[in-house]
């Protein structure tokens, strides 16, 4: 950053009120790479109220509100070099971790180029005299061989031959009906994330057929979610975030009384806000809430909306004193909730579907760590073990276990 910047940004800070920017400026160096995660960002939104331009202009103190829109912009300037700041260590750790991989990978290619150059020149004889042989073969037969590399013949099909000339030979894709689709793609979606992958492939070849379906719609936001949980690009992730939002839009436009298509369009909302600055959190992450609680009352026995829900409760809980007094200054109103809120929520999804889910258990054990119910905590911890880690989000999972049975060795 040059040094004129750093004056306006100072300059900025110093016509804010003064404990504010004292606080922000403690709080920069204290912060821990992750403090900020994705859950405590969205419980920010709940009941925020968002500070528009023209309010600012209509407002009697005027210059108080001037003052706080700059308080917002630096904050948010701020947000953003920090989540670049996390980005890049990201990017660190995993050029550390391929960088073997890199070099096992170079020297098997380094061994198979020697080898080649080892070839002898009787054996290079040798396959010129096979070559001859093979051309030699009677016409007839000459439409279903080919030579290999090796000099070997090899039978080769018409339909493969048609697969290699630009796949002529293949037949049009079958569009699968809308009944069977569904039960396709709802069985890939529980799956691993190679057959989420799958699905979502499958529902886009299928998007021009039954793009008005309610029912294939909100699958679509479904699978545009899962792709921006696997995707570890940060552009890839918004892009699959952004069309998902698009599409989660339209279909609770289309559908409002369907309890699906506000679940997946809230969880689109509130994966879309992990990819902007503070603005776009706040804003995003305050359509997270309020079509998480529509669908519960339309889908009172989704355990999906519980475990969700029970997320938002703990990290509400969770915020520290410096995020308090940062969304108290910036937007008037600081969400509350309890852990037993969290825990409420998170036993109900256990009750609709025992062992739903790795992450349940795992947050489960955190809330009566909370609690101060040790014994519980391990219980539950001792279920998220036995669940197997098949996917990423299970991996993810798997690591909050750890830290949570570290720290319960540690009470």
């Amino acid at each position: 950053m040059s040094q004129s910047t750093n004056k306006g940004l100072i300059f900025g800070i110093m016509m804010g009120t003064a404990g504010i920017s004292l606080i922000i400026v403690w709080y920069q160096k204290i912060r821990k790479p992750g403090s900020m995660n994705l859950p405590k960002l969205l419980s920010l939104s709940n009941e925020f109220h968002s500070i528009s331009l023209q309010d600012a202009v209509h407002n009697e103190r005027g210059t108080v509100v001037v003052l706080q829109q700059s308080q917002f912009q630096i904050l948010e300037k701020l947000n953003d070099l920090l989540m670049s700041v996390e980005e890049l260590k990201e990017e660190v750790k995993f050029l550390k971790e391929a960088i073997p991989e890199l070099e096992k990978h170079v020297r098997v290619e380094l061994r198979g180029n020697a080898a080649m150059h080892r070839t002898s020149p009787q054996h290079q004889a040798a396959r010129k005299k096979k070559a001859k042989l093979g051309r030699g073969i009677s016409t007839s037969n000459s439409s279903e061989e080919a030579e290999s590399e090796g000099g070997y013949v090899t039978a080769q099909s018409d339909t493969e031959k048609g697969h290699l000339f630009g796949h002529k030979a293949s037949k049009k894709t079958r569009r699968l009906s809308l009944p069977i689709l569904i039960e396709m793609v709802d069985d890939l979606h529980l799956k691993s994330d190679s057959d989420k992958q799958k699905g979502f492939e499958l529902l886009c070849n299928h998007k021009n057929k039954y793009k008005d379906e309610t029912e294939f719609m909100w699958r679509l936001v479904r699978a545009y979610g899962d792709m921006c949980e696997l995707s570890t690009n940060m552009g890839e992730k918004k892009k699959y975030a952004s069309d998902g939002k698009d599409l989660g839009e339209r279909a609770v436009s289309q559908a409002p009384k369907n309890g699906y298509c506000h679940l997946w369009y809230g969880n689109l909302c509130g994966l879309f806000a992990e990819c902007g600055g503070l603005q776009n959190r706040v804003k995003y992450g305050h359509l997270f809430k309020e079509h998480l609680d529509k669908a519960i009352e339309l889908i009172p026995d989704e355990p999906l909306l519980y475990y969700l829900n029970g997320r938002y409760c703990y990290s509400i809980f969770k915020l520290n004193w410096m995020e308090k007094k940062m969304a108290s200054t910036l937007f008037g109103v600081v969400p509350t909730s309890s852990i037993e809120d969290a825990l409420s929520n998170f036993l109900k999804a256990e009750e609709l579907k025992p062992g739903f889910s790795k992450f349940n258990y795992v947050y489960l054990a955190k809330c009566y760590k909370e609690l101060g119910d040790k014994a519980k905590a391990l219980t539950y911890c001792d279920a998220a073990l036995l669940v197997s880690s098949d996917s990423t989000k299970d991996h993810h999972a798997q690591a909050e276990l750890e830290k949570v049975i570290l720290s319960l060795k540690q009470i």
